[in-house]
């Protein structure tokens, strides 16, 4: 496994104003701040988008694969997750948006949740089957993967390996190309379209070490300004009725990708769903401590809404959810086997569904690799935790006062960062103004500070 997670999610520096709002909403306190920009820990960091919502200049980006890209197969589809058509309003129909990517060069247009009616039996067998761990957690968002490898690293042995519906629908996708259409599979490009970083940087670093079926990666809203301007232009011509057969999926499909999908699949236990990366991490909390028991299956989605609220999608989200209940109302309790290709495949899908490999802890809270020497490092962070004033104001450029504490006995910052103790130091005269200045200037750069100061200390 690689030391560094790859990151969907990238700084532009040139554009931040180090207004310290992506630390303060960073859910595993991966981004301090010095010399006026944010600094990422690479293996804290989950990917979940929080500080691409909260920057308010947009210096931060999302990283991803380039569109033209798609031109170097001579077969590439689009893997859809179903979501993306209920960006648009009711009036422009789904054979139009279809039209409109068809235009654009694909072959073939996939929607992700095809494979959900295969995995609704196999959730049933785990959930009865376990292995004596409960609760069962989802691994349907990777955000939330990465937040148990590295917030909750005890509960990574409850998480379920089976593949999601992206992998196994690509998986019979390549299948179905190959032995039906006799599409050579070196010319067949899969791409998906991502409602969210966290997706993007799991396909790229999944969690274990088998690679993904996927060949490339899309941004969502990229991909909607495309279709858009297609559709507005008319540039397009109806596809035939033929490839609109693709995109029948059942109720439970549609529903698979809104909050509440999964539970929904098992009738019997305990099971719950939460969305919003912090009801997660506040819920993961007190499963940890054992403070709630007895559940099941979990189904947890770090965003609102689940990937209707996904960072990348172009319109609001419950607007989105909407229009696919909406769908949802229109769509079959089951599709039958003539317009269902994939039950063709079941044995195969079977046979693959596991994830190879396992999923490591990856815990932040690790000191050192010796055991004596991180414990040692564990009671004089303690210690200086206790002696810091617990405001968690973030002037000192991290999130949190504990934050702070870890990194001062891991030799990555000082205890008078803390303004608190600054003053008081100053108070004591054990530090002078201007030394107190040099530390501020560390931490948030020399444009947050006076000119004339900075001058006249000789700074």
């Amino acid at each position: 496994m690689a030391e560094d997670f790859h990151h969907a999610l990238k700084f532009k520096y040139d554009l931040c104003i180090g207004c310290a709002h992506c630390t303060g909403v960073c859910p595993t306190g991966a981004i301090h701040v010095e010399d006026g920009h944010p600094h990422l820990n690479p293996n804290r960091c989950i990917d979940c988008g929080r500080c691409y919502q909260a920057c308010p200049v947009n210096a931060i980006y999302i990283e991803q694969d380039d569109f033209q890209t798609v031109y170097d197969y001579k077969y590439p589809v689009l893997l859809l997750p179903s979501i993306f058509t209920a960006q648009f309003e009711e009036k422009i129909k789904e054979r139009t948006i279809l039209s409109a990517i068809y235009h654009l060069g694909f072959k073939h247009v996939f929607e992700v949740e095809k494979s959900v009616d295969f995995i609704k039996e196999e959730m049933k067998k785990t959930v009865h089957e376990n292995n004596g761990y409960k609760p069962i957690v989802s691994t349907f968002c990777p955000a939330i993967v990465r937040l148990i490898q590295v917030r909750f690293p005890v509960l990574v042995p409850n998480l379920y390996l089976v593949k999601p519906p992206l992998d196994l629908t690509a998986l019979y996708i390549k299948k179905l190309l190959t032995e039906e259409d006799n599409v050579p599979a070196e010319d067949i490009g899969i791409f998906y379209v991502a409602p969210c970083a966290a997706k993007i940087a799991a396909i790229k670093s999944p969690a274990t070490e088998e690679e993904s079926p996927v060949s490339g990666v899309i941004n969502m809203n990229y991909l909607y300004s495309k279709v858009m301007r297609v559709i507005k232009q008319g540039e397009y011509q109806l596809c035939e009725n033929s490839r609109i057969r693709y995109h029948r999926l059942s109720k439970s499909s549609l529903n698979f990708t809104l909050t509440g999908g999964e539970i929904n699949l098992l009738k019997e236990g305990r099971n719950l769903a939460i969305d919003g990366i912090h009801n997660v991490s506040d819920f993961l909390e007190k499963l940890e401590d054992e403070d709630i028991q007895d559940i099941d299956f979990l189904e947890l989605r770090a965003c609102d809404e689940s990937c209707a609220g996904g960072i990348l999608c172009a319109n609001n989200r419950f607007l989105m959810a909407e229009r696919q209940r909406n769908r949802m109302q229109k769509s079959p309790e089951e599709i039958d086997a003539e317009d269902n290709d994939l039950l063709n495949y079941v044995d195969y899908l079977s046979e693959h569904r596991r994830v190879l490999g396992t999923v490591e802890p990856r815990s932040m809270d690790k000191m050192d690799d010796n055991m004596a020497v991180a414990m040692k490092k564990m009671r004089r962070a303690f210690e200086i935790n206790q002696n810091l004033p617990q405001v968690d104001c973030r002037i000192c450029g991290y999130q949190s006062c504990k934050a702070l504490s870890e990194a001062v006995v891991n030799g990555k910052a000082a205890v008078d960062q803390c303004v608190f103790v600054q003053k008081a130091m100053e108070h004591a005269e054990k530090l002078s103004l201007a030394d107190s200045i040099k530390t501020t200037t560390k931490i948030w750069g020399t444009k947050k500070i006076d000119p004339a100061v900075i001058k006249n200390l000789n700074l």
